[in-house]
């Protein structure tokens, strides 16, 4: 008899075969059956006219510190994802001295907009190896399975001491070294890969850019060889990509004999050059080598609300004024006081701010009901506010109060410099991209796009009018086999016999996302943007259900996976073979 069988749904098994009705029988938390009609079990769960998917394995977070204190694991839990992977972008928290803690975090608070306030109440520093803060993660039970990458930033200080934190100092042959041992350790304990930051946007919250930043070969090719002795692991990077950027990067990832997978995006200041990058991704698969871009399915922005992290009147003299009151008083007072509102939108101050706000309010837009993700610029606040002859400003402040001040309005600056998702759409439809940047865990108060899972399915597979749609199938095999293939995670992202049972059942006429909102529920009372969705009715991890029609069951069967235990066939985890389970043969829409 089957602990649990799954009866009568439409299966989209994450190899990008067609959908099929079927059974998917599970026992002691494997799938142990997928076919038309199977035997009995402990438990039935009718799934007719639902789709089973696998679970979500989301490759590009940041819950380095929330996986210290938080089970839960929300909002990506919330969105179905049943595996994750942090410690990307090269910033994380090990190895640390202790004393030393404040630049890790100072750094985290800067690259990720995780308050410092949150990261020193809630991470709790119990180590100073790598190794050590993966036995403090192991400790915990929670709702998926996490799995955690050495940072190139953390390693850097660590051996450096002060100098590591300026990226123009360069380590001594010792230090090399030194990180190279450090690293080649940490994989052998369980680190999935090495991370690091290369672009300029990332700066600590002091202003200072990321140690990585400008790395040069020899501190790379040290931290290669490592990998290679290790024999396991990814190498993941966040770089703007200039010119002979990428040839260095291929050029480490040789030497490494490791797999590469570079984060992907349209920047508005080079809108040509992620296709120049892409197109060197698929040069190198085609001589062999393991590459990867990891691509989001949605427009880069930022959420822009009273209770947010930005707004277009953050430093307006008589918004510091109203800071002494709570959120409700100030908006009762503004939406009750027309002289009030009219002082913050004629007498904004002449600052960098303000300005930037200006420009930021040409491509700036009101999500909606039902919320839209592929706006019209013509539809952008400034432009509304031409039309209606009005101040952008004066529209902005409107909507930021409606709902007792807590409307969110939704900025775009990458992947959106033609005012449409067709560049995402040319990203996505790659057979070498998979799905990442949900930034799951980061940027609290600015974005929540961990709920990209979902408007993955909901945008391209159904609601999308501006543009071609994507099959269900294609879009499940990109967050699911496709990106635990990644990261070597051989057991998970398909459902068929010997695979574990993550699974998701989701009613995907009712699936659709709620809007974001701000919360204040991180440690000392820290605010984020969360974002519910509506229409998953189950989400099974290892076999046991740890979500019901969006509820917490409080099951908590998540685990700790250390890189370098064998997965199927005595295979390292940390590699991209492919198992005899795994598809073969997939072709892209």
């Amino acid at each position: 008899m089957h602990d649990l069988v799954i009866r009568n749904g439409t299966v989209i098994d994450g190899t990008g075969k067609p959908g099929r009705c079927a059974d998917v029988a599970i026992t002691d938390g494997i799938i142990t059956d997928v076919i038309p009609q199977t035997g009995l079990a402990r438990r039935d769960v009718d799934a007719e006219g639902r789709l089973v998917l696998p679970g979500w394995v989301d490759i590009h977070t940041h819950y380095d510190g929330q996986a210290t204190w938080d089970a839960a694991m929300t909002p990506s839990s919330w969105h179905g994802v049943t595996t994750t992977i942090f410690g990307n972008c090269g910033v994380g928290f090990a190895p640390v001295r202790p004393g030393t803690e404040h630049f890790l975090i100072n750094l985290m608070e800067g690259v990720e907009d995780i308050p410092e306030i949150v990261l020193a109440e809630g991470v709790d520093f119990r180590w100073e190896s790598f190794n050590e803060y993966l036995d403090v993660l192991d400790e915990t039970p929670r709702v998926m399975d996490i799995g955690a990458q050495v940072a190139h930033s953390a390693l850097r200080f660590y051996v450096m001491g002060d100098r590591g934190a300026d990226h123009d100092a360069r380590p001594t042959e010792d230090e090399i070294t030194r990180m190279g041992e450090l690293l080649e350790e940490s994989l052998a304990g369980g680190a999935f890969g090495f991370t690091t930051s290369r672009t300029g946007k990332h700066r600590a919250a002091d202003g200072r850019p990321t140690p990585s930043l400008t790395a040069e070969h020899a501190e790379l090719a040290g931290l290669a060889l490592a990998m290679k002795r290790a024999g396991t692991g990814i190498i993941q990077v966040n770089s703007d990509f200039g010119a002979g950027e990428f040839q260095l990067l291929r050029a480490v990832a040789e030497l490494a004999e490791r797999p590469l997978s570079v984060l992907l995006v349209q920047m508005a200041i080079a809108p040509e050059r992620w296709a120049q990058t892409l197109a060197s991704v698929d040069e190198a698969c085609a001589d062999g080598l393991e590459f990867t871009a990891q691509v989001g399915s949605r427009a880069i922005g930022i959420l822009l609300g009273l209770q947010a992290s930005q707004h277009p009147f953050l430093t307006h003299p008589l918004w510091h004024e109203l800071q002494t009151v709570d959120h409700k008083t100030r908006v009762d007072r503004l939406v009750n006081s027309s002289e009030l509102r009219s002082r913050l939108v004629k007498d904004r101050p002449d600052d960098d701010h303000t300005r930037e706000m200006t420009n930021i309010l040409e491509q700036t837009f009101e999500l909606g009901d039902p919320l839209n993700y592929e706006p019209k610029f013509e539809d952008s606040i400034a432009s509304r506010a031409v039309k209606a002859h009005r101040d952008p400003f004066d529209l902005a402040l409107e909507l930021l109060l409606q709902d007792g001040g807590q409307k969110l309005l939704m900025h775009t600056f990458e992947n959106y410099c033609e005012g449409d998702l067709n560049v995402v759409y040319r990203m996505l439809v790659n057979p070498n991209t998979v799905c990442g940047i949900a930034d799951g865990g980061a940027h609290v108060g600015l974005i929540c796009d961990s709920s990209s899972p979902t408007s993955l399915l909901t945008h391209w597979a159904r609601d999308r009018i501006r543009g071609p749609q994507l099959p269900l199938e294609f879009l499940v095999h990109k967050q699911t086999a496709a990106t635990a293939r990644t990261y070597g995670l051989h057991d998970r992202g398909v459902i068929a016999p010997g695979y574990r049972a993550d699974i998701n059942i989701i009613d995907f006429n009712e699936l659709r996302l709620q809007p974001p909102v701000v919360v204040h529920d991180l440690p000392a009372g820290g605010k984020r943007i969360v974002q519910r969705p509506k229409g998953y009715r189950h989400t099974f991890v290892h076999g046991i259900e740890v979500a019901h029609n969006g509820e917490d069951t409080g099951a908590r069967p998540g685990r700790l996976l250390r890189g370098c235990q064998a997965g199927p066939g005595g295979r390292k985890l940390g590699t991209r073979r492919i198992t005899p389970h795994d598809p073969s043969g997939f072709q892209s829409p």
